[in-house]
């Protein structure tokens, strides 16, 4: 690192500790809003399914389609479309927390696929098994699938973790403020690439931490 660029962190240290905080904010509220209402909406995908336990496969075949759709649709777009709702939850469509409500929204749709997913790899003894000793459809459901599957759900998570940090650097762009919108103002709008190159380095050192840490608990998860 040279002279310059040694000068420029020292002098942005703030604005860089201002930007991991805003992004732990969006990180952590979206991630928590997705576990819960994605999770839920993936198991429910999945139980709703032709076949499972409680078939719905009608709704469960438009609920599928809203989701897909969802998945697809561009997040930048998604943030703009969702202003009205973001400035009537929080009362401001800019900064960390109003970032949070697209970022959460899209993370929702984006986790209960990868749910749905992780119960589709259980065998289906297990849960015939499960049938023939008597457990009730919400038992195999949490007490059976969720359990067989979570390592896998482990690295989900991992994976949402990492979306949701990707999709922060995009909330930027309209601010949400974070570490993406650091590199964007000073990296590119001021043509510092050592600053862009900081950013950089510091969102790759975030991803190897989220996935060795993913990584380390799912083997510990692992029955097999």
């Amino acid at each position: 690192m040279n002279a310059n660029a040694l000068e420029n962190l020292q002098r942005l240290l703030p604005e860089f500790y201002k930007a991991i905080g805003q992004t732990l904010i969006m990180v952590g509220v979206s991630a928590a809003v997705a576990i819960v209402i994605g999770g839920a909406l993936g198991i429910w995908l999945f139980a709703s399914a032709p076949g499972q336990v409680f078939a719905r496969p009608g709704l469960n075949r438009t609920v599928s389609w809203l989701v897909s759709f969802m998945r697809a649709f561009p997040f930048v777009i998604l943030m703009i479309v969702l202003m009205p709702l973001t400035r009537a939850i929080v009362g401001t469509s800019f900064g960390p927390l109003a970032a949070s409500v697209s970022l959460s929204i899209a993370a929702s749709f984006y986790f209960a696929r990868l749910v749905e997913q992780n119960l589709n790899e259980v065998p289906k003894g297990v849960i015939e098994a499960a049938q023939a000793m008597g457990a009730k459809p919400l038992t195999i459901v949490f007490k059976v699938l969720v359990n067989e599957a979570r390592a896998g759900l482990i690295l989900s998570i991992t994976i949402l973790l990492i979306a949701i940090l990707g999709e922060s650097a995009a909330a930027g762009l309209i601010g949400g403020g974070g570490i993406g919108d650091l590199g964007i103002r000073y990296g590119h709008q001021r043509y510092m690439p050592d600053v862009m190159a900081e950013v950089v380095a510091l969102l790759s050192l975030i991803v190897i931490v989220i996935q060795s840490a993913g990584n380390y608990l799912s083997a510990k998860a692992d029955k097999r």
